[in-house]
């Protein structure tokens, strides 16, 4: 029989772990090469396919918003302790160590700069969820971590920007509230609605394998705005290829800072292992995939900015995995003690 949305008691669609790891990261990666040799192989057609990056781009919005579920959040007001102390490690704490980095490494590549910081600051809102659960945090206090992280990342966005990069020339800061209103609003009011329909004219069975396919479309819709991407700035990508290096091991920093950081912050509060896998999975994790979508509206005609966000998005599955392996054994190390 039909069911409210707060009745479904199953976590919101998340990843595979499978799919979440090397999956997604092939994918990626082969939209990668087949962009890049068709930019290089015929312009015309890059060209075309390239014109299609504003629906591949709404699609992509879309799907990520009809992901939200509005009830998690409710769920998870019952923790308001950890719900803090997660928000202001992930807006608050994050965002000054991804500052601090992107400075002392592309200070001087206003672009790249621009990119690597919108990277830093967004945390994931939904591949996170499947290493949590892989690493035997609380996931169901974890769903409602993403619609706080979606809609407080959205909303300090335009505030990112013009703290971090107005020096920078590269942002036009004036229309970014507006275009942020135009692009993701809609979206999420329709996609939204869309949800609520049919919670309550499907069976919970059906609707549920609608929303497992959903997240299983969403890394392709993101593999195909790559391939755009690529395919129609690769000679442009190609010229600055050398930055890149330079972009890995900043991103390796990062990683590195963050997690003895949130190690101490679990410490510190004396967060139970579920809340402090959970912890670690939702600072670990950056939004690229949103953040792809904020960037090419909010600040167009910069793929190489674009191309930053692509490659962390690559770092990170490993990295991820690399956490999972190191809590499982935090906390096999507690339960043998």
């Amino acid at each position: 029989m039909p069911v409210n949305d707060s009745q479904h008691k199953t976590e919101p669609n998340t990843p595979e772990p499978g799919l979440a790891g090397s999956g997604v990261a092939a994918l990626f990666i082969g939209a990668i090469i087949a962009g890049s040799f068709l930019g290089l192989a015929s312009p015309e057609a890059s060209g075309m396919v390239s014109n299609y990056i504003d629906q591949t781009l709404l699609l992509m919005i879309f799907l990520l918003c009809f992901e939200l579920r509005p009830s998690a959040l409710l769920d998870g007001l019952k923790n308001l302790r950890f719900l803090g102390i997660a928000w202001g490690a992930n807006f608050l704490v994050i965002p000054v160590i991804g500052f601090a980095i992107a400075t002392v490494f592309l200070s001087n590549q206003p672009v790249f700069y621009t990119g690597l910081l919108i990277y830093f600051l967004a945390p994931c809102t939904d591949w996170f969820l499947g290493f949590a659960r892989m690493a035997k945090g609380d996931t169901a206090l974890g769903a409602a971590l993403i619609p706080i992280n979606m809609l407080t990342q959205l909303l300090l966005f335009p505030v990112w920007l013009w703290l971090f990069t107005r020096h920078t020339g590269v942002v036009d800061l004036e229309s970014v509230p507006g275009t942020l209103m135009d692009w993701f609003l809609v979206p999420l009011l329709a996609a939204q609605a869309l949800r609520f329909v049919m919670t309550k004219a499907l069976p919970e069975d059906l609707f549920a394998r609608i929303m497992t396919w959903a997240g299983h479309i969403i890394p392709v819709v993101i593999a195909a705005l790559i391939l755009q991407i690529f395919a129609g700035n690769i000679i442009t990508i190609a010229d600055q290829a050398q930055i890149f290096g330079i972009i890995l091991v900043a991103i390796f920093l990062f990683f590195v800072v963050t997690y003895f950081v949130v190690e101490g912050i679990s410490r510190v509060t004396a967060l139970p292992y579920e809340q402090h896998a959970l912890l670690t999975m939702t600072t670990a994790a950056r939004n690229a995939p949103m953040m792809l979508a904020v960037t090419a509206v909010a600040i167009p005609g910069e793929p190489l900015i674009l191309a930053a966000l692509v490659i962390g998005m690559l770092v990170e599955f490993p990295h991820l995995t690399a956490m999972k392996q190191l809590l499982l054994r935090q906390r096999n190390r507690k339960l043998a003690a």
